[in-house]
């Protein structure tokens, strides 16, 4: 083996290999020989418990290095995941979806267990009609890699599996889709109310066209005429006159569901308004004779297919263009266009799905001038597009537009306060109005409002021009009160100097024999009067303490809420003021059985009230055989929701005992003291 022949030294090797492994097969047999260890001759061993501890660290090293090097693999493959995400998200807005779905696949590579590359993956799937893939794809979504467990909490992966599914045809699963996004997020309650409403009118249109199919193939008179005129209206370059001839006698034809459904089914709503004669007659500004009679057949028969007929609704409203041709319909120099656009807008906005259909697809910028332009009419057809304009109002979706367009749509709003109540349906005004207030309650939507000059000055100039014949504009005096007492909700006004001058012309209409004149101007002073000492002082010299007190004594509840609030803001500020309540209710009569009130906002305003009255010298001693002590302390140790009422009470108390001391005596025997203590430190923990 120490030769220097390889050869040789290979040999010896081979040699030795094998007397080796006869040693071994020796050992076997014999067992009582001792096995040696041939591998290396080492030095005394450490003891177990050493060897085990050196290897347990060993590994926890190893363990910890891992896992470091799994995380700094995984944060760099999330770095990709996320740029591929946004990547396809790109694309997918751009309507690319292969390669939004190219994009999400890539990054999934990267990062198996993203859950948002697979609901982003199933939405492009379901753009592209992949409807299995997408469910495929939501599967996994659901599923939560880092434990191996189901994780059902992602409602976006309900949503994408209740659309396929719908798409499928599945109808009782993808409903229990969206009922799962319920379970999921209780918030969601409006968003999946859409989605069942789409799934039930999937499945009815779905029986309508199995219905209508087998009547035509039954041979029925109605469906067969109405597939044989359709076919004869898609015969291209024909004289309008022609085509508005078929279309009327179509028209007659849709009578009932059946026929709607045949129209839908056999390509109705394409073959009309990708005609291109039709098309032209729409398109043209000024209409003549013919061209206008083109246009309202073709209006007459949407309104005959849509009546009853959500799915046609649905295909009318959603096709290309038509958010911006029914508009302006609306807005058209010809009277009939006008009127049958309206029609067909009031047949459409009968439901929820069709008021919906046209929040979601029409220019609603251009609809809302549309319709306020109806005010022009003197007769009915002005209420009636109001009444179309109060319903979408009421609804979410247009109290959302609204906030987010306000400056833009501000100048048609001004265009109606501006108009002359003469010339005006005033009914008609008077809904426009009252959707303005009904609008301004909300908080973002009024301060938009008033903070826009114009608007405010416009405002006062409508109530001058009624102000002259109240007899005559009641009505809509009544109803822009209303819109003002919102608009008075904002702090700070527009300027000291308008609501110095609404105050004004409240003041006036103080003097108005009508109660809801009366009530509403008082709630706009209640609302006008914290913003300035000058206005305070000015109506006070005007007589507005007489004249709360007055509607203390015969109003009713509403306008007893205006008036004490007015009484607690005018004590509050001018001593005057007290001394006149004072003059006016000698006893405090009137106080006392408004704080003998369930009313917590009449009690906490009457407790203010009272309290800046015993300011004025010997007024608290006409209290002095009562019993306003226990009645103050009930309040202020009582459990009233708004802490005002307690606060109140208490301050009452105390600048009672300070005005006449035997009041302190009183309440020094009722533990007083104690009481209020509580209620100060419940008022301060609350």
């Amino acid at each position: 083996m120490n030769s220097d022949d390889p050869v040789v030294r290979q040999k010896a090797v081979q040699e030795t290999e094998k007397r080796l492994l006869l040693t071994e097969k020796d050992q076997d047999e014999d067992e009582c020989r001792t096995t040696l260890n041939k591998t290396m001759i080492s030095p005394p061993e450490a003891s177990t418990k050493d060897k085990d501890e050196i290897n347990s660290e060993a590994f926890l090293v190893s363990l910890e290095k891992d896992a470091k090097e799994r995380a700094r693999r995984r944060q760099e493959n999330k770095v990709f995941a996320d740029a591929l995400k946004e990547k396809g998200n790109e694309a997918f807005t751009k309507g690319d979806y292969e390669t939004a779905v190219l994009c999400y696949s890539e990054g999934l590579k990267k990062l198996k267990d993203m859950k948002v590359l697979y609901t982003n993956r199933a939405q492009a799937y379901i753009k592209l009609g992949d409807y299995q893939k997408a469910l495929v794809d939501c599967e996994w979504a659901l599923k939560s890699f880092s434990f191996m467990q189901c994780d059902e909490k992602c409602p976006k992966a309900y949503f994408h599996m209740g659309k396929a599914n719908l798409a499928l045809k599945n109808y009782s699963t993808s409903r229990e889709c969206y009922q799962k996004m319920l379970e999921i997020d209780p918030k969601l309650q409006t968003q999946v109310k859409d989605c069942l409403n789409q799934v039930d009118l999937q499945e009815k249109a779905e029986l309508q066209e199995k219905e209508a199919h087998e009547l035509l193939n039954s041979g029925k008179n109605t469906a067969v005429t109405t597939k044989n005129l359709l076919e004869t209206l898609s015969k291209p370059d024909q004289i309008p006159l022609f085509y508005a001839g078929g279309i009327e006698i179509l028209t007659e034809m849709m009578t009932e569901c059946t026929e709607r459904t045949l129209f839908r089914t056999h390509s109705g709503f394409s073959i009309i308004g990708d005609n291109e004669v039709i098309r032209r007659c729409f398109s043209t500004a000024g209409k003549d004779a013919v061209e206008e009679t083109v246009c309202v057949s073709v209006l007459k028969l949407w309104q005959a297919v849509c009546s009853g007929n959500e799915e046609n609704q649905r295909l009318l409203v959603t096709r290309p263009n038509m958010g911006e041709l029914l508009p302006s319909l609306l807005d058209s120099r010809v009277t009939a266009i006008r009127q049958q656009s309206l029609a067909l807008l009031l047949q459409i906005g009968q439901t929820e799905n069709g008021r919906s259909l046209i929040l979601s697809h029409l220019d609603l910028t251009r609809l809302l001038e549309a319709l306020v332009s109806f005010l022009d009419f003197p007769d009915k057809k002005a209420s009636t597009a109001m009444g179309l304009l109060t319903d979408l109002a009421l609804e979410e979706r247009f109290q959302v537009w609204l906030q987010a367009n306000l400056p833009g749509v501000l100048p048609t709003f001004i265009g109606v306060l501006k108009r002359d109540p003469k010339i005006t349906n005033p009914s008609a005004l008077c809904q426009c109005i009252a959707i303005m207030g009904n609008l301004s309650a909300d908080a973002t939507t009024r301060r938009q409002m008033a903070d826009c000059e114009e608007f405010g000055d416009t405002c006062l100039g409508l109530m001058a021009k009624c102000e002259k014949d109240m007899d005559l504009f009641r009505e809509v005096m009544y109803t822009f009160l209303g819109l003002l007492m919102n608009l008075c909700l904002h702090s700070p006004f527009v300027s000291e100097a308008w609501a110095m001058e609404v105050s004004r012309r409240c003041m006036a209409l103080l003097n108005s024999q009508d109660g809801g004149i009366l009530t509403r101007a008082a709630g706009v002073l209640s609302r006008t009067l914290p913003s300035s000492l000058k206005i305070v002082e000015e109506a006070l010299r005007a007589g507005v303490v007489r004249k709360m007190v007055k509607f203390l004594k015969t109003g009713g509840q509403t306008a007893s809420h205006y008036a004490i609030k007015t009484l607690a803001i005018c004590t509050n500020s001018c001593h005057e003021a007290r001394e006149e309540v004072i003059r006016l209710d000698k006893k405090f009569t009137i106080l006392m059985k408004l704080l003998s009130s369930k009313d917590e906002i009449l009690v906490g305003n009457a407790a203010l009230c009272l309290g800046n009255c015993t300011e004025v010298p010997n007024a608290a001693s006409s209290l002095l055989k009562t019993e306003i002590v226990k009645v103050l302390l009930k309040h202020a140790g009582g459990d009233a929701q708004k802490t005002a009422v307690q606060l109140n009470a208490g301050i009452a108390l105390g600048k009672l005992c300070t005005a006449e001391p035997r009041f302190a005596a009183q309440l020094g025997e009722l533990h007083g003291i104690e009481i209020l203590s509580s209620t100060v430190k419940h008022i301060e923990d609350s």
